[in-house]
């Protein structure tokens, strides 16, 4: 396992180890201690799964403090584009995006930390995530971007140019103002 810098330094993709023959593949997806020898630290306490179909964009979605979350996305179905936008008032890339994507066949996992926005565009017929969570999740510190917010101008890959399939809350324009 390694990990790669992103154009966000704090957001990291991790690589897995993958072990392949005739009966299919195995990896460690996950282990404290490799983390921590790798530079993550974070403790995780809850684990998510999310299925979607093709078209669907959810996110971007963070949590406020004290329930603010780092996650560790990573798709075992289908394909998907992975997106963590930096909400940190003073950091430096504050506002900035990365976009990877992750799938099936390339194993790859996103580290998000805290004080990033997250979301996910699905690009295969249906796609399974599964993302650990650093602190568990609070409705009351909940908040969103919306996904087409001409401020953050994110390039998302719509299949044809077609509006993405959104929940009735990714359609509300910005809870957190990024100015």
């Amino acid at each position: 396992m390694h990990i790669e810098s992103t154009s966000i330094p704090d957001v990291k993709r991790v690589i897995p180890q993958v072990f392949k023959d005739n009966r299919g593949h195995f990896f460690e997806s996950y282990h404290s201690d490799k983390f921590k020898t790798l530079g993550i630290h974070t403790v995780f306490v809850q684990d998510n799964q999310s299925v979607s179909v093709q078209g669907t964009l959810r996110g971007l979605h963070f949590q406020t403090p004290p329930f603010a979350q780092a996650k560790l996305v990573q798709v075992t179905q289908g394909s998907v584009v992975d997106v963590a936008v930096d909400i940190r008032k003073n950091s430096p890339s504050y506002g900035q995006w990365v976009m990877e994507e992750l799938n099936e066949n390339n194993h790859h996992m996103l580290y998000i930390p805290e004080g990033f926005a997250h979301g996910f565009y699905v690009l295969s017929e249906t796609a399974t995530l599964l993302y650990k969570c650093s602190n568990v999740y609070s409705k009351a510190h909940e908040g969103h971007l919306i996904w087409n917010d001409p401020n953050l101008a994110i390039q998302w890959p719509l299949i044809n140019g077609k509006a993405p399939l959104l929940s009735d809350k990714d359609q509300i324009k910005n809870l957190f103002d990024l100015k």
